[in-house]
């Protein structure tokens, strides 16, 4: 049996994180199909130029939103109810990247990037799917990153996040295929991003945004658990996670010892 897929009729589209980046562009794209898309984050500022300057077939709104803040996410929910919508899609996409040498590890850098990365998704995740089991539909799509398949350089902090957010929609699948509810988890790679910019290393594959945000909005159409791209890199890391340690050790050393952003 197919999954869902949503239609602009189903109810709308909300997106976290949905100022700058993949979460913007991906806004655009779904209001150029026709759907109400409603975003937030931190940034007013930012939200209301991405809404003003959309013209198009559909509709971009706005709701500031720290993803942190338990009851915020609950009450933003409830202001697109408030407003008459349901919603039919919903991207998390908020996320924060903060660097983290095995020699300057801090409690506050892991609380920060799990309070995020795996607990805001979990704050807007536990309403919108109350709102879903009630109308028997919907449709929700999770960023994680390739750096939750295993170890990297620096990321101790955000894998350990972003393999939490696969391992949570990996479990969730079984439960929300039987209530109609389609999760599908996304593993990017190096996007050419603000979150990227700050790198200091090699990225292999660098992909354009405007192409990142194609590859994502399409592939949510599409009946497969997990979206990833660009998928020269992606699956060459699923391949060296595979690897026995030592060699998984040689080789991410080898390709993330020392390099320098060009």
């Amino acid at each position: 049996m197919a999954l869902f897929t949503a239609k602009p009729a189903d109810g709308v589209v909300w997106i976290t994180g949905g100022s700058t980046g993949i979460g913007a562009q991906s806004a655009i794209r779904f209001a150029n199909q026709g759907f109400t898309v409603f975003v937030s984050a931190r940034s007013e500022k930012d939200l209301d130029k991405l809404a003003r300057s959309y013209s198009g077939k559909g509709e971009i709104r706005y709701l500031p939103l720290d993803v942190t803040n338990r009851t915020a996410c609950q009450k933003a929910l409830d202001d697109i109810r408030g407003q008459g919508f349901e919603v039919a899609v919903a991207l998390f996409n908020a996320g924060m990247f903060e660097h983290m040498k095995g020699s300057e590890l801090t409690l506050d850098g892991f609380e920060k990037t799990f309070a995020v990365n795996f607990s805001g998704v979990v704050n807007c995740l536990v309403p919108v799917v109350d709102q879903m089991k009630r109308i028997g539909k919907g449709q929700i799509a999770v960023v994680a990153s390739v750096s939750g398949y295993g170890g990297l350089r620096l990321a101790s902090a955000y894998g350990a996040s972003k393999a939490a957010l696969i391992n949570m929609c990996e479990s969730l699948k079984f439960d929300f295929d039987a209530m109609n509810i389609k999760i599908q988890v996304v593993n990017p790679g190096f996007i050419d991003t603000p979150m990227t910019e700050q790198n200091k290393f090699p990225m292999p594959f660098l992909m354009p945004l405007d192409k990142a945000a194609d590859r994502l909005v399409a592939s949510m159409k599409k009946d497969m658990f997990e979206i990833t791209f660009p998928k020269r890199f992606t699956w060459l890391l699923k391949f060296i996670n595979i690897l026995p340690y030592p060699l998984y050790f040689w080789l991410v050393g080898r390709g993330t010892s020392g390099g320098k952003k060009k």
